[in-house]
C-alpha cells in the first residue's frame, strides 16, 4: 500500500510522517510519535480512552484517520502540562482522587478541557454531559465530576490548587 506524506501538528510541534491511508490518529500518536498517554480501549469509539483535541474539539482518535488530522491542531494529554507544572485540570484530578487506575484519565481530562474551554462555569449535569463520551471502568464518576468542578473554579480564580 502506498504511504502518504503528511504533517501533524501535535502539542504545538509539527511532525512529518509517512502513513498508510488506513492508519488511525491513535496509531500515529502512539506508535509513530511515542505519545502513549493516548490510550486505546475499545477501538470503536465507545469508551473515549483515546480522546484527543483536534482544533479544540474532542475526537476519538481510534476513529479518525491520521490523514484527516493533517493541517489541524492536535492536543494530547502530554501537551497540557507546562513542563513539570500540571495543568489545573490535571492537578484537580490528582487533588480530588479522580485518578484511579488511570486508564480513562487522559481522555477524561481532555474532554474536561474542551468542556471548560466552551463553558467555564458548568453545572453538575453539564459536567456529566461533557464527560458522557468517556467511560470509567473503576466507576469513579463522582470524584471525576468533583475534579472538573474544582478545576473550573480554579480556572475562574475562585480557588487555588493544593
Amino acid at each position: 500500500m502506498n504511504k502518504l506524506a503528511l504533517t501533524l501538528n501535535v502539542n504545538g510541534q509539527d511532525h512529518d510522517l509517512l502513513c498508510e491511508p488506513s492508519r488511525t490518529l491513535a496509531q500515529a500518536l502512539r506508535e509513530d510519535l511515542g505519545l502513549t498517554g493516548t490510550k486505546v480501549g475499545c477501538g470503536v469509539g465507545d469508551c473515549g480512552a483515546c480522546t484527543v483535541l483536534v482544533d479544540g474539539q474532542t475526537v476519538n482518535s481510534c476513529l479518525m484517520l491520521a490523514v484527516q488530522a493533517a493541517g489541524k491542531a492536535i492536543v494530547t494529554i502530554e501537551g497540557l502540562a507546562d513542563g513539570p507544572k500540571l495543568h489545573p485540570i490535571q492537578a484537580a484530578f490528582v487533588e480530588q482522587g479522580a485518578i484511579q487506575c488511570g486508564f480513562c484519565s487522559p481522555g477524561m481530562i481532555l474532554s474536561a478541557k474542551a468542556l471548560l474551554d466552551a463553558n467555564p462555569a458548568p453545572s453538575e449535569p453539564e459536567i456529566r454531559q461533557g464527560l458522557s463520551g468517556n467511560l470509567c471502568r473503576c466507576t469513579g464518576y463522582q470524584k471525576i465530576v468533583q475534579a472538573v468542578d474544582a478545576a473550573a473554579r480554579t480556572l475562574r480564580g475562585e480557588r487555588t490548587v493544593g
